[in-house]
């Protein structure tokens, strides 16, 4: 009996939900930050093994918006509960409880139909003694709303300590049917989606702390040179000349790390050698222009 469904990994930014869903895969398929928000779509990991399928829905980091662009994260995450078999809450064990984390128990306590796993993550970061007062909360948590989760897990997913007990309850928890991705397929994203991923993450990696939810990608051109190499032309855009500069550094130090980090990326995932052009430009305040969030795939038309 095949087993398939899908899985809304939920929480607040900077739970852990991209990590966990590294792990689950085995494999690198969506991008990580110890920023907030770096998560800006619904993308789809897949999770394939012999018996069963899990489509897991990475979503953006539930929060109070201050911008266009944090209302379409709010709005792209609640969406992605809708229809669910499973909906996976993260909550970080090194954090306290806070009115996030209410606000996004508030949401799941609605979801009625599906299955409501908590999973505490960040584990390694914390002594014995406070991952029971981790569990604690999160127990609380859901009491609070008015409903009891029906598995708590606590993991560390950049360790891979207990995944295999989430991935085996979610096989345990998904209804019979087909495979809906072929079984080599590890993430729903159009290649220049994610090339231009790595390429964010890459540059949140490489700025300062107040660049990151200004910066988005673009990949403009990919050119197969020969079997051997790809050329990428890439744009990176910031709101302001000044955070131009920063990216592109002295002398252009700057965006050649960035090129440089993320090339072995890029290779891997193509397979092949590639000529990396990366371009800076400015779209001011593209975080409040509802036709910017189009342009950058984070409102789809």
């Amino acid at each position: 009996m095949f087993k398939s469904g899908f899985v809304a990994v939920i929480g607040r930014p900077n739970s852990g939900k991209s990590t966990l869903i590294n792990a689950l895969v085995g494999k690198k398929v969506t991008i990580t930050s110890h920023h907030p928000n770096t998560t800006r779509n619904a993308i789809r990991a897949i999770l394939n093994t012999d018996s069963y399928q899990a489509v897991l829905v990475d979503t953006p980091g539930i929060h109070k918006p201050v911008t266009t662009l944090g209302t379409q994260l709010n709005s792209i995450a609640k969406e992605s509960t809708d229809s669910v078999d499973i909906v996976i809450f993260t909550i970080a064990a090194n954090e306290k409880v806070g009115k996030g984390d209410n606000f996004v128990v508030r949401s799941i306590a609605e979801s009625s139909s599906a299955k409501r796993f908590c999973v505490v993550t960040k584990i390694d970061t914390i002594s014995k003694d406070r991952i029971l007062t981790a569990l604690a909360e999160a127990a609380k948590l859901a009491n609070d709303h008015g409903f009891t989760w029906d598995e708590i897990i606590p993991v560390s997913a950049i360790k891979g300590e207990q995944v295999w007990i989430l991935s085996d309850l979610i096989e345990r928890n998904l209804p019979e049917g087909p495979a809906y991705y072929p079984a080599e397929t590890l993430v729903d994203l159009e290649l220049g989606e994610q090339i231009s991923e790595l390429i964010r993450e890459a540059t949140i990696a490489g700025t300062l702390q107040e660049l990151p939810h200004s910066i988005a990608v673009l990949v403009n051109e990919i050119t197969e040179r020969s079997e051997e190499l790809t050329a990428i032309d890439a744009t990176i855009f910031v709101e302001r000349e000044s955070q131009k500069g920063i990216i592109v550094g002295h002398a252009g130090s700057n965006i050649k790390a960035i090129g440089s980090a993320v090339r072995p990326a890029i290779e891997a995932l193509l397979g092949k050698k590639i000529f990396l052009g990366l371009n800076v430009s400015v779209a001011s305040n593209w975080q409040r222009d509802s036709k910017a969030l189009r342009k950058f795939g984070i409102v789809k038309e």
